[in-house]
């Protein structure tokens, strides 16, 4: 369930290169924490972003399924095998 409380890793400003290291070592810290909703905002202008975003879920072992945000095209919600 996404609250306002859902943990959130805003990569506004980040370059490709960290996306992968900043979005696994969120995931990672989200297993520990036992959280099962994560979001990430990439925004929504050119798409590049959003779709190393999800290149890198796609790949990651904890991760069982995400989508774009319906309200907001510039987010993605990430439900996490805890």
């Amino acid at each position: 369930m996404i609250l306002s409380t859902t943990p959130k890793l805003d990569l506004h400003g980040e370059v490709v290169a960290m996306v992968e290291v900043l979005v696994n070592e969120f995931i990672n810290n989200n297993v520990l924490l036992k959280n099962e909703y994560i979001i990430i905002i990439h925004g929504k202008s050119t798409n590049i972003l959003t779709k190393e975003v999800h290149r890198v879920l796609k790949d990651n072992k904890y991760v069982e399924e995400f989508k774009l945000n319906n309200w907001n095209l510039g987010e993605t919600i990430v439900k996490l095998r805890i």
